[in-house]
């Protein structure tokens, strides 16, 4: 589990200097352009024991970790490792906010299950 914490929180940090450096475009690149690891053995590293090491990253990380940040580090992790991960990234209009959350198969992976029906989703990565 330590080496994919450790993972975990160098995304993390990977993330947050694009997002300060960068732009959201940046993000949606970077995660558009990964690809699926088919040779990395699922087995081994379950998706729950990823989006588990990417949450204690964030509760270890020093400072805030926002949604598109935590589930980006998740979609790139989740691909390393064999997963076919979506980013999802949707907004809800009254009153306004958007949220990003990981999908493998249809499925919430790294949030509450009902993501889907509170936000109209915009994005799929």
């Amino acid at each position: 589990m330590i080496p994919l914490l450790f993972e975990s929180y160098l995304l993390l940090l990977r993330l947050e200097f694009l997002m300060h450096f960068g732009d959201i475009r940046s993000i949606h690149t970077l995660v558009r352009q990964s690809q699926i690891n088919n040779s990395a053995r699922k087995a081994r590293r379950g998706a729950e024991n990823i989006c588990r090491a990417i949450d204690i990253a964030c509760v270890l990380y020093g400072h805030r970790v926002l949604c598109l940040q935590r589930s980006a580090a998740a979609t790139l992790l989740l691909r390393r490792y064999g997963f076919r991960a979506e980013l999802l990234i949707g907004a809800q209009v009254l009153p306004f906010k958007s949220h990003a959350w990981v999908e493998i198969d249809g499925c919430v992976v790294n949030d509450r299950p009902y993501m889907p029906e509170i936000y109209q989703v915009l994005e799929r990565c």
